[in-house]
């Protein structure tokens, strides 16, 4: 999941990006509303957590351009201002759900999950691949039914190659998916997580599930 973060009480933005991270979620962020709406409409984003009192483009026109080019990336409105009629005016202008500041990340991540099941009723909350699954709610991973330990990153990893299954996905689409827009592409970090998902997930067993497509990334398949 990739969440973009458009506030510019730096504060509260790094609060939320490292919090987020340590879920495992890829986190852009943005400090003014034109910045936010530039990456908002260059980069696909699973939620948008979107800040009403912002330079240059206020949160309200800035949702209100959004959907306006069809954009139905779920939207959260953080803000201080906590009147009804506030509220009123960010849901009519297209926001998923309003939070009003202070808040606490448990809350927030509720708020996140809530809007993904909303967004999309088909999303599925238990992925499967073969004998792997992977519980997007409880963040289990079991292979035949034995209980497999990840990192938060890993577990991202994971995801992204369960939701794209028999498909090769490349360095920069994986880089795209599990890390942010500040990623070094130059890096070998990529390789490197998936040959510890391959050990976890692979090793011991008879059939693979993680192969190397040489010269273009990689492919999970039963």
């Amino acid at each position: 999941m990739r969440i973009l973060i458009v506030e510019d009480e730096q504060k509260v933005a790094d609060f939320i990006r490292r919090g987020l991270k340590e879920e495992g979620y890829a986190v852009d962020a943005a400090s003014d509303g034109e910045e936010g709406f530039f990456l908002a409409g260059t980069n696909p984003y699973d939620v948008i957590l979107l800040d009403l009192m912002l330079p240059k483009l206020d949160g309200l026109s800035f949702c209100r351009k959004l959907r306006g080019q069809k954009n139905v990336t779920p939207v959260i409105m953080l803000t201080a201002k906590d009147e009804v009629s506030d509220k009123v005016k960010g849901l009519d202008a297209g926001a998923d759900d309003y939070l009003t500041k202070p808040f606490s990340f448990e809350e927030l991540l509720a708020r996140i999950r809530a809007v993904l099941r909303k967004g999309s009723r088909q999303q599925q909350t238990l992925l499967s691949v073969g004998d792997l699954t992977l519980d997007l709610l409880s963040h289990r991973v079991a292979r035949a039914g034995r209980e497999i330990e990840l990192t938060s990153k890993e577990f991202a990893l994971l995801e992204y190659l369960m939701r794209n299954p028999g498909t090769v996905v490349t360095r920069t689409m994986i880089s795209e998916h599990v890390w942010d827009i500040n990623f070094d592409t130059f890096t070998n970090v990529i390789d490197v997580y998936v040959n510890y998902l391959r050990k976890k997930i692979d090793t011991g067993r008879p059939r693979k599930m993680i192969h190397t497509v040489r010269g273009r990334g990689y492919m999970l398949k039963e």
